[in-house]
């Protein structure tokens, strides 16, 4: 199984392809789709459909996985990473892709063991179940790898399966 996490931004859209055998993840791809901010809203988000779509194409994954959107303090922030989620659900459902949202309590609870871990230790943890040779950068595109793990963790468990 081959599932795509996407870690939603308009600045910087991070992305990672893992493929799930067994209990070994390989990962296939990632990076992030970047941004200007001298460029409109607009084109910003018509950047990432269009880079998205292309690399969904591309890969093909069986599953996506998204980090859901939770802010408490920085309501500015929280609406374009809304709407860099929209473009990315529409992706998803644009190309029949099953869809995984998680938390992110949720993802550091699934790939580190503790719910409350620092940035640096989803790193590592990131870094290390994926065999990497360094950790990914910039953070965006390791948090999606962190979310592509916490999907292939959801979708080897039955229980969460049956609910699709």
């Amino acid at each position: 199984m081959l599932a795509l996490g996407i870690d939603p931004g308009t600045a910087i859209c991070g992305y990672g392809f893992v493929e799930s055998k067994g209990s070994r993840l390989i990962p296939h791809a990632y990076g992030s789709i970047f941004t200007t901010p001298n460029m409109k809203m607009e084109d910003r988000l018509l950047k990432i459909h269009t880079e998205l779509d292309a690399l969904i194409k591309k890969y093909q994954p069986d599953v996506m996985g998204v980090e859901k959107l939770f802010f408490n303090r920085n309501v500015t922030t929280a609406i374009p990473v809304g709407q860099a989620r929209g473009v990315v659900l529409l992706a998803a459902a644009q190309n029949n892709l099953r869809l995984v949202e998680r938390t992110p309590m949720q993802i550091k609870q699934d790939v580190t063991g503790y719910g409350k871990a620092t940035k640096q230790q989803v790193i590592y943890m990131v870094t290390k179940l994926l065999h990497l040779p360094e950790p990914p950068k910039p953070d965006d595109t390791a948090d999606a790898l962190a979310v592509t793990i916490c999907t292939t963790y959801c979708m080897n468990d039955a229980v969460w399966r049956n609910q699709l």
